[in-house]
């Protein structure tokens, strides 16, 4: 199995390190361009929301992102340091009410372009599973 970590501290500005990452991945793995495209905003969402909600943007707190790669998946693990949040709470980005709202589809992106999402610690980290074949 192939692992790779990174650490990024709080700051939107470092999504691009996390672009970095997963382009690098790309090359390295030689990746479909189809789950490259899907693996970029699932995981771009996914550091966005440990940023700007689990650690509020608070540039002492970090994100963690891994990588795992085998013969039929790749896995993605983002943890932050805050308190988490109870996903049954998030309202439905699809409800007439919620369609004109500029953010809450994150997580709804992640669960439609990921074969697999799981949420752990209260939400504080996250995994995102790709299958290759």
């Amino acid at each position: 199995m192939n692992t790779i970590n990174i650490q990024i501290p709080s700051l939107l500005e470092n999504i691009r390190i996390v672009e970095s990452f997963i382009d690098n991945a790309k090359d390295k793995y030689d990746l479909d361009d189809d789950i490259y495209g899907n693996i970029m905003i699932a995981v771009i969402e996914s550091v966005n929301n440990a940023i700007v909600h689990g650690n509020s943007a608070d540039k002492e707190k970090n994100v963690d992102l891994s990588l795992f790669l085998d013969e039929e998946q790749i896995r993605f693990i983002i943890k932050d340091e805050g308190n988490g949040f109870n996903i049954s709470d998030l309202p439905d980005p699809t409800a007439p009410e919620n369609l004109e709202r500029t953010g809450g589809r994150g997580i709804f992106l992640m669960k439609h372009l990921a074969d697999e999402v799981s949420f752990k610690n209260d939400g504080q980290k996250v995994e995102l599973t790709f299958y290759l074949n």
